[in-house]
């Protein structure tokens, strides 16, 4: 493993840090994003992931959402990847919600995508080794956290890696993609026109099977994609019959932004931190 620290800055007494490396997975090159406490007791330090969503990158969360402060005050470092690959040889579409900024955090299966659209992978086994190397006295405990497509993300990755991930919380994720129009045009373009196949990308079924971990959900009521992309109907449904307790909380007034994240944050990392320790 080979990465190059690109920015480093002091907050709140501990250091948010970006890199840049070569991803094998993704076949192009990568930027990420660590913030890593002070920890000037040397305890043994849990991990957050954060995933970002449609057309953010690795500094979205870093540059908006003040975490740093949270993350110090609880000592727990937050790794952010990227949202795709990137790079002029690297497939992209002219739309905003697929290509490059628009990964869905899945292991695409079709062409042009397939060689380098395999974000699933990436995160769960190459960043996953990197961030061990990164956090000083890592204590092996992870969740994980993310926003729109990346609430979507965090969502399917925590569920398919159950013994790894002590809590999910999400903002505003996408919980049905098989449904929506952002998901069913994201999933037949990298995984083709065989919807069995999107099941295993899907919230929705995958919590019919799985014995979930801890997940708590923020919903802002005013999200102008709340009623076509993010509607929590099917998913709470789907939970109900299938005896999976889900803490949803819809907030009035609340939109997508990071005025939003920034205003409930506290409150996710105050439910991580009770799974993590």
């Amino acid at each position: 493993m080979s990465f190059k620290l690109i920015e480093k800055h002091h907050s709140f007494g501990g250091e948010q840090c970006k890199y840049r490396h070569y991803s094998e997975t993704l076949q192009c090159d990568m930027t990420f994003s660590i913030f890593l406490p002070s920890n000037k007791e040397e305890k043994k330090i849990p991990l957050i992931w954060w995933l970002s969503g449609l057309t953010c990158t690795d500094d979205n969360f870093s540059q908006k959402s003040g975490f740093q402060r949270l993350a110090e005050k609880y000592q727990i470092a937050v790794m952010i990847p990227d949202t795709s690959p990137r790079g002029e040889h690297v497939a992209n579409d002219a739309g905003y919600d697929l290509g490059q900024g628009a990964s869905f955090y899945v292991n695409a299966t079709q062409e042009p995508w397939a060689k380098h659209y395999k974000m699933y992978s990436y995160i769960v086994d190459e960043l996953a080794q990197i961030a061990a190397s990164l956090v000083p006295h890592f204590s092996g405990e992870e969740s994980i956290m993310g926003h729109s497509m990346g609430g979507h993300g965090a969502l399917v990755i925590g569920l398919k890696n159950t013994e790894r991930f002590k809590a999910i919380s999400a903002f505003s994720p996408i919980l049905s993609p098989s449904q929506v129009p952002w998901g069913i045009k994201a999933f037949s373009a990298y995984l083709g026109e065989d919807q069995a196949t999107w099941k295993q990308w899907d919230t929705s079924e995958l919590i019919k099977e799985i014995s979930m971990p801890p997940i708590l959900i923020t919903q802002g009521t005013q999200d102008e994609f709340y009623l076509e992309q993010l509607d929590e109907t099917f998913f709470l449904k789907v939970a109900q019959e299938n005896n999976k307790p889900v803490n949803y909380k819809k907030m009035e007034g609340y939109d997508h932004s990071y005025f939003f994240i920034a205003t409930f944050l506290e409150e996710h990392f105050a439910f991580h931190m009770k799974y993590l320790r």
